[in-house]
């Protein structure tokens, strides 16, 4: 079946009154549905690496688990998306939330059979989560209206706070759970994805009515009938992608992605290699996950009242703060901590209007495949950043990725001043 645009009209007229209440209404229920996701997602990162590594004897391997979430949700990126096209977003985010959930499944088997190709499999499947929580920020915008499109898209991403930080809570309930009832060895903390995101699916089928993507195509439809009965209808350049805006804030997403990965991923390595304990570890990724998500909303209203662009060179600014920080300070316990925060600020900070001004630049027609493929291309940016980051660790020491990464920033904020507006 090919993807064809929405084309779902309600059997009333539409006010904006009535699309405003829908917005409200479906922007709670995507912030519900992040903290569900997100509750499962932390417990299964963080026992995810555990299991891989005693899985397969070397803790070479425990990396693995990272990358197979990263490859799970760029490869879930863009059949999400067209079904999103085709079908809605509630249909979308319930499908990648049930193959989530199904994913952890796997992996409680393969806890059991003690597989570690059969983990892999699962965690992939898991990874789907990860584009649900990308695709709904942009759900979260399809009712929006351009002035507050930002804020809302901020909100949503704000939400992941609550699951972020309390996720990797539930690792020690989850053993205990999964001992009581008789599950292999660390695999009790999966069921806690199982049922988030199975609750989750629930929510998106049952409370995202009527479907945002589908009002949205309904109420544009409307007002171009309403324009040609008054005979005011005009061609608008809103109705085709703006292409050098596009290019623009894939790569303001995917390179702020690559640049906080890289960094945040080496720093327990770093940190532990020069003494650190995993109490000061676990101290400064939490305060850096803080420092991704706790603002969005502030970066949200930036975007919306100083422009999508702004802010986006705001992000950058904070992004090379952070990497001088944690360059020039990398013995310093206190320098890689501030450098961390500042980092988690300017990933949100470029990731939320860089998500707005992708919205802004796509043709509402075809928002949905567009998003889709700056969400590929964020993922697959991460995955690669993480892998040579190690790499660059080796040869040059964390002084000189910092320095290094500065490339990703430097591009981004060049781009960001020459590339032409609509």
């Amino acid at each position: 079946m090919s993807a064809t645009p929405l084309r779902s009209a309600p059997a009333a007229p539409l006010t904006a009154d009535a699309v405003a209440a829908v917005q409200r209404r479906t922007r709670t229920v995507l912030m519900i549905g992040q903290v569900l996701a997100g509750l499962g997602m932390g417990a299964t990162l963080s026992i995810g690496a555990i299991l891989a590594a005693e899985i397969s004897g070397s803790p070479a391997f425990s990396g693995m688990a990272a990358t197979a979430v990263t490859l799970g949700a760029a490869l879930a990126a863009i059949p999400l998306a067209r079904l999103a096209r085709r079908a809605g977003r509630a249909p979308a985010l319930a499908t990648g939330a049930l193959t989530a959930a199904a994913g952890a499944l796997v992996a409680m088997l393969a806890a059991g059979l003690s597989s570690f190709p059969l983990l892999l499999l699962g965690i992939l499947l898991i990874g789907s989560g990860t584009a649900v929580n990308l695709q709904s920020r942009f759900a979260a915008a399809d009712l929006a209206a351009p002035a507050t499109r930002g804020r809302d898209l901020s909100l949503v991403v704000w939400a992941t706070t609550v699951g972020a930080v309390s996720g990797p809570n539930l690792i020690g309930p989850g053993e205990a759970l999964g001992a009581y009832l008789g599950l292999p060895d660390l695999s009790g903390p999966f069921l806690f994805t199982v049922v988030a995101q199975s609750l989750a699916a629930v929510l998106y089928l049952v409370a995202l009515r009527p479907d945002p993507l589908r009002l949205a195509a309904a109420w544009r439809a409307e007002q171009v009938a309403e324009g040609e009965r008054l005979g005011t209808a005009r061609p608008s350049e809103m109705a085709v992608d703006h292409a050098p805006s596009i290019r623009l804030a894939m790569l303001a997403v995917a390179f702020s992605h690559a640049t906080m990965v890289s960094v945040m991923a080496m720093t327990p390595v770093h940190l532990t290699a020069h003494g650190a304990s995993l109490v000061i570890v676990g101290f400064t990724i939490s305060l850096h996950i803080a420092g991704m998500y706790a603002l969005s909303p502030v970066f949200g209203v930036l975007a919306d009242r100083l422009g999508r662009r702004p802010t986006i060179l705001l992000g950058q600014g904070m992004l090379a703060a952070s990497l001088l920080m944690t360059g020039l300070g990398a013995e310093s316990e206190g320098w890689v901590v501030a450098g961390l925060i500042v980092l988690g600020l300017g990933w949100s900070a470029g990731t939320v209007a860089g998500s707005a001004l992708l919205t802004d630049a796509a043709a509402p027609d075809r928002r949905p495949i567009v998003q889709g493929r700056s969400d590929l291309v964020m993922s697959a940016s991460g995955a690669v950043g993480g892998a040579l980051a190690g790499v660059v660790l080796a040869g040059l020491g964390y002084s000189g990725l910092s320095f290094v990464t500065l490339a990703l920033v430097a591009t981004v904020t060049v781009s960001t001043l020459v590339t032409p507006r609509r």
